[in-house]
């Protein structure tokens, strides 16, 4: 029996500062697990080594998970190697950093239809920024600011899809407001934002927002006659409708 995707995409904050820490435990606890094997992928950071110690202390020792790492910028595993650590996984948290790069390697090496299946499967899947928008249909994305053009501007960049929207992370905290704006008014579609510390849940075909601090918020933006419209959402300890959320009103 197909099981209903889980997801948790965190618009930003310092994991290493346990700024996301109210989230962090809530991806756990959907595991259903005290001790969840817990599949840190750090592509979009270059596989990055700080990052990946910081995510097997804070999962690791402060939680409780078993860690595992799946490196793909060198030396990457087989595919079927590949694909059993993800789905022999209870969760899946994909970091933060170059969204186009990622998702460029991820499809090269069949990842994505991998994550498909471990969406299918009902293993949480999670992240924050890059590892937020993956799992949506496009993301608001500083992708080019890793490059030497000074002049680089945010880009639409296409995720996995598993969501119907185009994700914005660090909404307010890197002043991404006209750009999301300006980019849903000219190409459509529903923009779902969240700030550092906020995030959206979404279970099946119900969501709400988690926030780890007081001033994490989340917006909905839609195209109305020319114009974006920006409406907060709210935060609930109840589930609303994903149907809802992606509809233009």
């Amino acid at each position: 029996m197909k099981a209903v995707p889980k997801i948790v995409a965190i618009g930003g904050g310092e994991i290493s500062a346990r700024e996301t820490a109210a989230i962090d435990e809530r991806i756990i606890e959907l595991t259903g697990k005290t001790k969840p094997k817990a599949l840190f992928i750090p592509t979009a950071s270059s596989d990055a080594s700080g990052y990946i110690e910081t995510f097997e202390t804070y999962y690791g020792k402060h939680f409780g998970c078993q860690t595992r790492i799946l490196k793909l910028v060198e030396n990457p595993p087989v595919f079927a190697e590949m694909a059993a650590m993800v789905l022999n996984s209870d969760l899946i948290y994909v970091g933060g950093g170059n969204t186009y790069k990622m998702m460029k390697l991820w499809r090269r090496f069949g990842l994505d239809n991998v994550l498909a299946q471990a969406a299918s499967r009902g293993i949480i899947l999670s992240g924050l920024s890059a590892g937020a928008i993956c799992w949506f249909r496009y993301g608001h994305s500083d992708s080019r600011s890793f490059s030497s053009n000074p002049n680089w501007d945010f880009i639409r960049v296409r995720g996995l899809g598993f969501i119907n929207a185009v994700f914005c992370p660090h909404y307010h905290f890197e002043k991404r407001e006209n750009s999301l704006s300006e980019m849903i008014a000219k190409r459509g579609g529903i923009g779902i934002a969240c700030d550092n510390n906020a995030a959206i849940e979404i279970i099946g075909e119900h969501y709400r927002i988690l926030t780890s601090t007081s001033d994490g918020r989340a917006y909905k933006l839609y195209k109305h006659s020319g114009s974006t419209v920006i409406k907060e959402l709210t935060q609930n300890s109840e589930y609303s409708p994903l149907a809802n959320l992606l509809k233009r009103k």
